[in-house]
């Protein structure tokens, strides 16, 4: 049983939650997405763990559910993204996963689409973990690679084992999205392995293709 938190982690939580809530609805008025291939059909998106502020745009957040970690920082994340009319369900592969992937599971087959940062909480950086694939196997829902870039100064890469993006001020952005990639029903853990790597070759290309491509996405 987890250890009740003390008054001044409670505090502590708070401040943040505050400060990050500031942050989300001041940006969110000066930061400009623009999604390039949108899917129009429901989705499972995989997305870096870096990228995870390209939420913003987000199209029909009404039925949009983030997967975001059960830790503090998460609790934070996920009480702060409720400004922005993001929902969240709360795990990772060391906490709440199994429990988390259910409810996922569940908020697909409900018609909602779900976000997953496929390398998250704690990589390793660019890695996809199978939990997306088994969701995906399960539900038929298919999933759609991310990418996110922008060249402005105001799009800042922090020093942390992702090297977290986060835009600071007016700032222009593209996201762009790949092609829907459908997991067959039943796999052998070899095979699931290889769906991983499909996925994340895909996502990489993705970003090749964005970073030396950008400003003629920016203008379409």
């Amino acid at each position: 049983m987890a250890l009740e938190r003390s008054l001044k982690e409670k505090i502590q939580l708070k401040i943040l939650t505050k400060l990050l809530k500031w942050y989300f609805l001041t940006e969110q008025h000066l930061l400009k997405i623009k999604n390039v291939n949108y899917p129009k059909r429901q989705f499972i998106f995989s997305m870096w763990h870096r990228h995870q502020c390209l939420t913003y745009g987000v199209e029909d957040k009404s039925s949009f559910y983030a997967l975001i970690s059960a830790s503090n920082d998460g609790e934070i994340i996920a009480n702060a993204a409720k400004s922005l009319n993001i929902m969240s369900v709360r795990g990772s592969s060391k906490r709440r996963g199994v429990a988390a992937s259910m409810e996922l599971i569940e908020k697909l087959n409900e018609g909602n689409s779900v976000g997953i940062m496929v390398d998250g909480p704690r990589g390793p950086n660019g890695k996809v973990k199978d939990g997306i694939i088994n969701i995906a196997k399960i539900t038929g829902v298919p999933i759609i690679p991310v990418a996110w870039h922008s060249k402005d100064k105001t799009f800042f890469s922090f020093n942390t084992w992702d090297r977290f993006i986060a835009p600071f001020g007016p700032c222009n952005t593209v996201a762009l999205y790949g092609d829907p990639i459908f997991i067959p029903n039943e796999l052998t853990k070899e095979q699931t392995q290889l769906w991983c790597q499909k996925v994340e070759d895909e996502m990489n290309r993705l970003q090749k293709d964005l970073e030396e491509n950008y400003e003629k996405y920016l203008i379409l």
